[in-house]
């Protein structure tokens, strides 16, 4: 054809709808993550496919996440919604459902995702007062510090985003297939780096960690709370002190939201090492799990040297 032929109605009509065609075919999934660590895990998964909201904050108490304005919005146009599924979020997630009435994150649909699905958790309470604290009933909630359940909740999330979204399902299933293998990679580095520490007892202000402490053989096991969630008292932690010289405590685990100031005066009553940890990605320079990971395995074999 003729550079100076001039070109039909026809072909003025259709290509804006050829050129139309690419954007309608790449449509993301809307997902909300209650979570900073559930945000992440799915990060890895979606990448590019998904919008993503996480709700709680990394420096953020996730037992008392402070609803937010955007909140009911991001679930009330959501497609997936991934939470712990082990009552962590249980004192602020159920009144911002009910208020987004999104019939597509109700419980046993496609849309939502609890990221306990499977997992065995520890720490189920035989007994639940209300002086327990948060005592959770189905058990400890802080699941993902372990990288095995993290791998298993990862793969869990590619299956469900699979289901609501069959168009990329093979791309879901690459993505989590390149996160197991950065896992089973680096657990046998992350072990070998915390070796001089299995031998060693550790404190921490809230029982965060029995997962992590079972999957790399520490002891973990000394904790500032009388019962998780209750501020300790001035003779609480007196016998908490009188535990970490006993056992030669070098490390104490304190997490963003927790008091500071209580874990100061125990290192000066004791010696010990205060380690600034997160159970979620987004602080101190953590853009991932693995660099999470990578974070809190230096920072605590740091104490052992």
């Amino acid at each position: 054809m003729s550079a100076n032929r001039p070109r039909s109605f026809f072909h003025y009509c259709i290509t804006p709808v050829i050129l139309l065609c690419p954007l309608i075919a790449q449509a993301r999934l809307n997902v909300v993550a209650t979570l900073p660590d559930f945000g992440s895990l799915v990060r890895e998964i979606g990448r590019d496919r998904i919008d993503l909201v996480v709700l709680g904050k990394p420096n953020e108490d996730p037992h008392f996440v402070e609803p937010r304005a955007n909140f009911v919005g991001a679930l009330r146009s959501a497609d997936v919604l991934i939470d712990g599924g082990a009552g962590l979020e249980l004192g602020w997630l159920p009144p911002l459902l009910q208020k987004a009435r999104n019939p597509k994150l109700e419980v046993g649909k496609p849309g939502r995702v609890q990221a306990a699905h499977d997992i065995r958790l520890l720490d189920i309470p035989t007994k639940v007062t209300g002086a327990a604290g948060d005592a959770h009933p189905r058990g400890n909630p802080h699941f993902t510090v372990d990288p095995l359940v993290a791998e298993a909740v990862a793969q869990h999330i590619a299956k469900s985003l699979a289901a609501v979204d069959p168009a990329n399902a093979a791309f879901y299933d690459a993505n989590y297939k390149k996160f197991e293998t950065t896992i089973n990679t680096k657990l046998p580095l992350w072990r070998g780096v915390l070796r001089d520490l299995q031998d060693q007892h550790v404190a921490a202000y809230h029982d965060s960690w029995p997962y992590f402490s079972h999957r790399f053989g520490l002891k973990i096991d000394i904790f500032l709370e009388p019962n998780p969630g209750i501020p300790p008292s001035a003779s609480q932690l007196s016998d908490v002190i009188q535990k970490m010289k006993r056992d030669h405590v070098r490390a104490i685990m304190v997490e963003p939201y927790q008091d500071r100031r209580i874990v100061d005066t125990l290192a000066r009553s004791t010696q010990a090492k205060v380690v600034e940890c997160s159970q979620f990605p987004g602080v101190s320079g953590t853009d991932s799990y693995v660099s999470l990971m990578n974070q809190l395995v230096k920072r605590l074999a740091d104490v052992a040297k």
